[in-house]
């Protein structure tokens, strides 16, 4: 009766174990086919791609991508080739639509600018430029500093912030010549501008105005505007006012010394005798 039970029980877990293994089996299969048909192959930078870059097929490469794709992701690379990059590339990135320019628009930094926006150069300093500080897609103030005129000269040179939060486009060198004909390295810094910004950053940049723009790096999640009156040499000072009055200085009053007096000296010679006489001065006498 016990072997018979034994043996029942044995041949009752063998068959659920070939059953669960079967399962296991089939559902696996399925799982792994399912996994394959979902891959879609997209199209991916083949090296780090820099904005401005038209797209030719050396810099496209594709790989597959399973599960849901990323919005706006480019398919095939006839939509990418021969459009322009408004952003910076990685090498195995995939290439979105957000990143190119439309078709037709070319590269370069023209392609990066929004509709309804522009360009504008503007001339930094060495500080701002060359040590790197300010760079593609920062936020910036833009201030300018100068003798405004019909303000009276007593303040001095007087500072304002022109414009705020604005993109920086892009950032580099503009060769030019100096006044001896040499070439020198001038830092160009373009920034994105509505076209009335435009024309104040124009105005404010003329030669002719005897004023200097210097750019404010700021955070780029702070794009609250601050409310600035601007700064004159003069309130770096302090109040002129306050400036302190030299006091006469009064003696006290009280008995004076009469100066001593004076006195004359006469010199008599008869013959070999030569004696000298004190005259008093006729001031002593009184």
């Amino acid at each position: 009766m016990n072997r018979r039970l034994l043996t029942v029980l044995l041949l009752a877990f063998l068959i659920a174990g070939g059953c669960s293994l079967l399962v296991y089996r089939v559902v696996g299969r399925r799982v792994a086919a399912g996994h394959q048909g979902s891959t879609t192959r997209v199209i991916t930078a083949a090296t780090d791609i820099k904005l401005g870059t038209i797209l030719t097929a050396a810099n496209l490469s594709s790989t597959e991508i399973a599960g849901t794709l990323p919005k706006g992701a480019v398919l095939k690379p006839e939509n990418a080739i021969g459009r322009g990059v408004v952003a910076d590339l990685y090498q195995g990135e995939p290439i979105m639509e957000s990143r190119l320019a439309p078709l037709g628009s070319g590269g370069g930094l023209a392609a990066t600018i929004r509709q309804g926006m522009r360009a504008c150069a503007v001339k930094v300093d060495e500080v701002v430029g060359v040590a790197g500080f300010v760079t593609p897609g920062m936020r910036v103030d833009v201030l300018i500093s100068g003798d405004p005129p019909g303000v009276s000269q007593a303040q001095g040179t007087m500072v304002r912030t022109l414009l705020q939060n604005i993109q920086v486009l892009s950032a580099g060198t503009d060769i030019q010549k100096d006044t001896e004909g040499k070439p020198q390295q001038v830092r160009v810094v373009n920034l994105l501008v509505t076209p009335e910004q435009a024309e104040v950053l124009s105005l404010a940049s003329n030669p002719n105005n005897q004023t200097h723009i210097q750019l404010v790096l700021r955070n780029p999640l702070d794009t609250q505007e601050s409310k600035v009156t601007g700064s004159a040499m003069v309130n770096l000072f302090g109040n002129a006012a306050s400036t302190p009055v030299l006091r006469h200085v009064v003696a006290a009053s009280g008995a004076t010394r009469k100066p001593a007096p004076q006195s004359y000296s006469i010199e008599v010679l008869n013959g070999s005798q030569r004696t000298e006489q004190k005259i008093a001065a006729p001031e002593a006498k009184e």
